[in-house]
């Protein structure tokens, strides 16, 4: 069956594009939205430049699409079905895990498009799921944190069995973030023909969140 996998920069749209790879999915596009200006990308902050040299060195095609403020559920299926009617396209993947309102739209756009949904990680333990992630040698930073919860310092930390353990003394904090608490940057694994080599940059506070800039060598 050929999809298209959603694509933030981050582990869980990652690792579920390769899970999906592996269970025979043909996936014949990474899709990332950006903001309108298209500079960044609309969940982690990224700049749209580093998710470009992400997907190169994947070498899945790849669309990069800004979305508007308001309308973006209609921009999402116009998109969608230009890819069902150009590529054969007939399912999506979603790195989702738990939230059951992200479950709740995803079925319903998926049902009026016609296609299926794709959840490779869908009520995955996440305690088992980052381990997972980290045991099938994916590489990994965290980018962005919600302040408050998780303070700056915490940029630039390597997934890790260390980064897990260190989660788990603050406590309360899902070890994958997905309610928000860390987004994550992934520069290698499996699925990459070679590492994506980056610069850190400035430590950058906007709207509650810590970002950590992240600039292509």
């Amino acid at each position: 069956m050929k999809v298209v996998s959603l694509w933030s920069g981050g582990k869980d749209s990652c690792f579920a594009c390769y899970k999906a790879k592996s269970q025979g999915f043909e996936v014949v596009s990474l899709i990332n939205f950006t903001d309108y200006s298209g500079k960044g990308s609309l969940s982690h902050g990224l700049s749209a430049d580093i998710i470009q040299r992400q997907s190169r060195l994947i070498g899945i095609p790849f669309l990069q699409k800004s979305m508007p403020k308001e309308g973006y559920r209609d921009a999402f299926l116009a998109l969608i079905q230009e890819y069902k009617t150009k590529e054969g396209v007939e399912g999506i993947v979603f790195g989702d895990i738990y939230l059951q309102e992200h479950r709740d739209w995803i079925d319903k756009v998926c049902a009026e498009l016609k296609v299926k949904a794709i959840l490779p990680i869908w009520t995955k333990d996440t305690k088992g799921l980052i381990k997972e992630i980290i045991d099938s040698g994916f590489k990994t930073i965290v980018v962005s944190v919600k302040k408050g919860i998780l303070e700056k310092e915490w940029l630039g930390r390597r997934i890790d069995y260390e980064f897990i353990k260190d989660l788990e003394k603050i406590g309360d904090i899902d070890l994958c973030g997905e309610k928000g608490e860390f987004h994550t940057f992934v520069y290698d694994g499996p699925i990459f023909k070679k590492p994506v080599e980056f610069i850190a940059g400035e430590k950058v506070l906007k709207d509650d969140h810590w970002f950590l800039e992240l600039f292509s060598k």
